[in-house]
């Protein structure tokens, strides 16, 4: 397992804005192919990977700098703060799902994009965003959010796992 791991965690700022830019790419995929749009849940989840995709992006070129080595196990604790972040945001709108609890207000939408509403839209009407606490589909009796919910707190852990190897290797 070590060495399977080893080329993920010794370049962890390039695998986490791939990973990031992966978990966007499947949102995106499900909004755009899929005909599911996003609640505002679902948006705020997809902000963490921005972020962490951003973040990622710059501490790679910061620990290339004169004196930036120094910066490699804090940017990767860093990433795995912000995918901790991810995993709370992904497990509230579960949560939020499963009515452990209540959504934010602002949450109460309902339905798929369709081509009349897209149409009313157009014509000036509103637009009803998606309700929170509906779940678009399920797999393995786990929705979006909480499959989100997993795979943020995996890579919180490969975050770890590459800080505590880039403290090995000073």
């Amino acid at each position: 397992m070590q060495t399977i791991l080893r080329p993920i965690l010794d370049r962890w700022r390039l695998f986490a804005l791939l990973a990031s830019g992966a978990m966007l790419a499947i949102a995106h995929a499900f909004q755009t192919f899929g005909g599911l749009a996003p609640c505002e849940l679902c948006l705020k989840q997809r902000t963490v990977y921005w972020a962490a995709g951003a973040f990622a992006a710059v501490a790679m070129v910061v620990v290339r700098t004169a004196g930036g080595p120094r910066w490699r196990e804090p940017t990767c604790w860093a990433l795995g703060l912000f995918f901790l972040v991810g995993a709370g945001v992904a497990g509230y709108h579960a949560g939020v799902e499963w009515k452990f609890w209540p959504g934010p207000q602002s949450c109460s939408g309902g339905g798929r994009v369709t081509a009349a509403a897209l149409r009313e839209l157009l014509n000036g009407g509103g637009v009803k965003m998606p309700a929170c606490d509906q779940p678009a589909w399920k797999l393995a009796g786990l929705s979006m959010a909480g499959w989100n919910t997993v795979a943020s707190l995996i890579l919180a852990a490969l975050s770890a796992a590459a800080a505590l190897r880039e403290r090995s290797k000073a």
